[in-house]
Parts: structure tokens; C-alpha cells; sequence
């Protein structure tokens, strides 16, 4: 910038020199530009001019040329990690880590390029993982990044020369509590995906819930090193971090913060030989059959999280139909049947619930497909102490045969009958009134249902 000003100084000294000069008659003496002798001999002022203006392009375009060259040559992150730009965060990560661990110099000691591409991991990984950085970082590119521009008002995340971060510190922030001092093979557990299981249930099973056997891998004690993650017969050296204590200190101005160690998670020992059966986790897997509680009120291809042992695991249930129930999110649907006699009378009858056994009150004159609802009696809702409803529809049931004295009471009803909108077998306008008068006698001493009826309707 200072060799910027300069140059726009200089030129307009030498611009106010030559008017000056050509006002003063001294043209002739240095020879300017605005005088006829010689127009092939550089002239003092006109040289100091050229000079200067040669100057100005030169170091901006040098400066621009630099900038330019130093951009076009950095790598662009997305390559760097080898996703897409519409990775998501949990992308970038799990590819940083592999990446990571692939050129640590730990694991690499004989190559001295692995420094280097775990350096440009590590300022990769330090702009596409944070939101702000990467929206800068897909607006302007690399340029947004450069410290000229920073200069100009724009927020600066690295330096001219390079990151300002160490890739060996922000390897250990984001992963370091994860390995415990275990190594790298520990750290596979953060992205492997959670076991995926499909347990079959019947319809009171996912309404009431149960407990279902299951075979799951566990993890369990490394047989080879008896769950100590080094080889037998090698052993473990003290954490240079916090020199074995597990915690290390920070001083804060007149205060000194302890915390558990990064590096060792708190152990205060790293494996350098981990073993070769659990690569230093100190586990392995080993299948057994757990049971697992099923929640009541799940349904039909939900699926839930549940832990099991030191993991978690997705149970997808599939939920078989039930031929008496109808599910409708925590409520139920059943049909029940009830007589001629019960729906013109009322009574009771029995419905065959959720949990136990139900007897419903009949009102008289009950309509088929009439509702009548359960309060309370349906599903439990899940993560509550509240119940669904049952919702009992009502089916009349009419018989196919009859006696010759059901038939009789029928045919006595029906002639009774005025609201008809057709006919009646058996029931014709020529009965006689003789007959009519025997079956009301007989009707009156044997008593029954229809007499009552037709009283009811008298």
C-alpha cells in the first residue's frame, strides 16, 4: 500500500515540475517535453515522469500478479477432502477423519509429504466446517480468505503465509476425546452407522407392549489383550501431556484450569503397540440374544432407538393385523353384534376389548351402525400416562331361520306395522279379522316378546 501512495506522489510532483518549468521559459535548459530541438533525447522531467509512471502499474500489477498466482495455485478444499460441494457436516467429518488418519505423520513418519497434505486437511476441514467460513468460502473462493482483501473489510480466517491453526491441535480438538489414548482404531465407532433390526409383533403386543428376544453383537472384553487395547507383552508410555496425571492445566492470567487430558482422555498412558485382534479398543464383538422392551402404543413400520449394552441399535417394528381391531392412531375400531330383540328393547351386550372383556349398555331403538364410545379404553400413547378411546360399532344381527312361533310373532308384528314403504311376505290386506283376533288372544295368554312390542307401540 505505502509503495502505492508513493508512486501517486511522485507522479504528481513531476506533473506540477513540468508546468512549472514550461511557465518559467526553462524548456530549453532541461529539454522537456514541450521543446522542438531534440525530440529524440530523453528530457529530465519527461524521464522522471515516465519513470514514475511506470512505477505505479508495475507495483500494482506485481502485487495483483502475486495474489493471483498464490490463489490460483492453493487447492480447492472440496477436492482437498474429495467431496461434493452439498456434502453435509457429518460428510465433511467422517472424510476429514479418514483423510486424517490416512496422512497423520504419526503413521507416516517416512513420508515427508504427509506433513504437508495433513496440513492442507486440517485448513480444509477448518473453513467447510464452520457455516460462516464456508459461505464465505463458496461466495469468493480462496480469495475470500486472503489477507489484502481481509484488509479491506472483509473478515480474515487466515494469514498471508498460510493457516493460523496447528492440524495437530485441531486433530486432537475435535477427535481427541473420542480416542482416549486408544489410537485410531477406536475412533471407527463415531461413524459407523447404528444397527438397523426388524422385529415382528402382533397387534395387543405393540398396544400393550412387551419384551421381545433379540440377537444383537455386543461388544465384549478383547479376548487377546483382556480388554487393555496393546499388544501382549508391549507396553503402554506415560501421556507427554499431561505427564500421567490425566489432567492437564491452563493457565488463565492468575488462574489455572484443569481439565482431563486430550490427549490420553484421562488415563494418563497412550497405547503405542495397540493389539492386533481389537486394533486398541480393547473389545470385540461377540452375538448374544438380549430381550428388548417393546413400548406400547408403537405402530406399524416405526421405528425407535433403543440401547443395548454399551450401544444403540433401530428396531423397526412390523405389526400384524388383528381380525378384531382397527387401529386409528391411539384409538380402536371393533364391531358387536346384537339381536333384533336388543336393538328394539336395549340391553346388553358383550364386546371383546383391549384389555379384558366389556359389557355395553344397549339403549332402545338402537340403529345399526350406531357408535358408542369407550372412553379411556383405547391405546396408550407413547411417552404418556393418557389412553385412546374404543369406538364399538354396532352390528344388528338378523336370523336366517325361524321357529313357526317366531314367524307367527313376526307376522302379527308386521300387520301392525303402518310405516312399511312396501310390502311384507306373508302379511296381505284379505287377513281375516278372525284370525286376527285368535292371534292377539294367543299373543295376550302366552305372554312373550311381541306382545310387548306391540303394546309398547300401542
Amino acid at each position: 500500500m505505502l509503495r502505492e501512495v508513493c508512486s501517486i506522489v511522485c507522479v504528481c510532483v513531476c506533473v506540477c515540475v513540468c508546468v512549472w518549468c514550461c511557465r518559467k521559459g526553462m524548456c530549453h535548459k532541461w529539454r522537456c517535453f514541450c521543446y522542438q530541438g531534440d525530440p529524440h533525447r530523453p528530457t529530465f522531467p519527461l524521464y522522471i515522469l515516465f519513470c514514475a509512471g511506470a512505477i505505479f502499474p508495475r507495483v500494482t500489477s506485481c502485487r495483483s500478479l502475486h495474489t493471483s498466482c498464490r490463489l490460483a495455485n492453493k487447492q480447492d478444499f472440496y477436492e482437498v477432502l474429495g467431496i461434493s460441494r452439498s456434502a453435509s457436516q457429518k460428510d465433511i467429518k467422517k472424510a476429514y477423519y479418514q483423510l486424517a488418519k490416512k496422512y497423520h505423520p504419526d503413521t507416516n513418519p517416512d513420508d515427508p509429504e504427509a506433513k504437508e497434505k495433513f496440513a492442507k486437511l486440517a485448513e480444509a476441514y477448518e473453513v467447510l466446517s464452520d457455516e460462516v467460513k464456508r459461505t464465505q468460502y463458496d461466495t469468493y473462493g480462496a480469495a475470500g480468505f486472503d489477507a489484502g482483501r481481509a484488509a479491506g473489510g472483509q473478515q480474515q480466517y487466515y494469514r498471508a503465509g498460510g493457516t493460523n491453526i496447528d492440524p495437530e491441535e485441531l486433530f486432537r480438538k475435535i477427535f481427541g476425546d473420542f480416542t482416549g489414548g486408544r489410537g485410531f482404531g477406536d475412533m471407527n465407532s463415531m461413524f459407523e452407522q447404528r444397527p438397523e433390526f426388524v422385529m415382528e409383533l402382533t397387534f395387543t403386543e405393540a398396544a400393550k407392549g412387551a419384551n421381545k428376544d433379540l440377537s444383537v453383537n455386543l461388544d465384549d472384553a478383547c479376548p487377546r489383550c483382556v480388554g487393555k487395547g496393546n499388544e501382549p507383552g508391549t507396553k503402554v508410555s506415560q501421556c507427554h501431556y499431561c505427564h500421567g496425571t490425566g489432567m492437564e492445566s491452563m493457565n488463565t492470567g492468575p488462574f489455572v484450569m484443569r481439565s482431563t487430558c486430550r490427549r490420553c482422555g484421562g488415563k494418563g498412558s497412550l497405547i503405542t503397540t495397540p493389539c492386533a485382534l481389537c486394533r486398541g479398543s480393547g473389545q470385540t464383538k461377540k452375538r448374544q440374544t438380549v430381550s428388548v422392551p417393546v413400548p406400547a402404543g408403537v405402530d406399524d413400520g416405526q421405528t425407535v432407538r433403543t440401547s443395548v449394552g454399551s450401544k444403540e441399535i433401530l428396531i423397526t417394528f412390523r405389526v400384524q393385523r388383528s381380525p378384531v381391531f382397527k387401529r386409528a392412531g391411539f384409538d380402536i375400531h371393533s364391531d358387536v353384534s346384537i339381536s333384533i330383540a336388543q336393538a328394539v328393547l336395549g340391553g346388553t351386550a358383550n364386546a371383546l376389548g383391549l384389555y379384558q372383556s366389556i359389557s355395553i349398555m344397549i339403549p332402545a331403538g338402537c340403529q345399526a351402525d350406531e357408535v358408542i364410545r369407550l372412553q379411556g379404553k383405547g391405546i396408550r400413547r407413547m411417552n404418556s400416562y393418557s389412553y385412546g378411546d374404543h369406538y364399538v360399532h354396532i352390528k344388528i344381527r338378523v336370523p336366517k331361520k325361524l321357529t313357526r312361533r317366531q314367524r307367527s310373532l313376526l307376522l302379527s308384528y308386521a300387520e301392525e306395522e303402518t310405516d312399511v314403504p312396501g310390502t311384507v311376505n306373508g302379511v296381505t290386506p284379505s287377513t281375516t279379522s278372525s284370525e286376527e283376533g285368535e292371534g292377539k288372544q294367543k299373543e295376550e295368554e302366552e305372554g312373550g316378546f311381541f306382545s310387548k312390542l306391540k303394546k309398547m307401540f300401542s
